[in-house]
């Protein structure tokens, strides 16, 4: 998988999940259900930490400018702003070739690159360190409360 996809995925998915969470609150606030608020805050969530992963995967990989990569952060903090966001990094080139740390490819120099080329040459092992750290993060966030006080 190309960092394009991976990020175009990722960009797809979080803007879905943002639809999913929207959907959910409408349904709460008009009376109909607050079943999915919880369902789908959660689905949301756990995406959202996915995609800024990606980001930072995809950042590093591709030297992004640390503007342009601070920016495609905070894009999953907008509504659909993610697929905006990947699709300018597209047209600017931001996201061509394959990955450029992968096994017989340049040297990673520093420490995020040397994780990155660890990650490309470990994959699946790579995915389940990603995911537990998603995982982590995610119980850390319920530990600590919803965004916004209830009540």
């Amino acid at each position: 998988m190309t960092p394009r996809e991976l990020y175009g995925r990722f960009a797809l998915a979080e803007a879905v999940t943002w639809t999913l969470l929207i959907l959910g609150m409408v349904l709460k606030y008009t009376g109909v259900s607050e079943a999915f608020v919880p369902v789908f805050g959660m689905l949301h969530g756990v995406v959202f930490l996915g995609y800024c992963v990606v980001t930072c995967f995809v950042w590093v990989d591709q030297r992004w400018p640390v503007g342009f990569g601070v920016l495609g952060l905070a894009s999953a903090a907008v509504p659909w702003a993610t697929i905006p966001f990947e699709r300018r990094a597209q047209r600017s080139g931001r996201l061509a070739g394959g990955w450029r740390l992968a096994p017989g490819g340049e040297r990673p120099a520093t420490v995020p690159e040397r994780v990155q080329a660890w990650s490309l040459r470990s994959p699946l092992l790579a995915t389940l360190v990603g995911l537990v750290a998603v995982a982590a993060l995610t119980s850390v966030l319920l530990h600590l409360g919803p965004p916004v006080p209830r009540g």
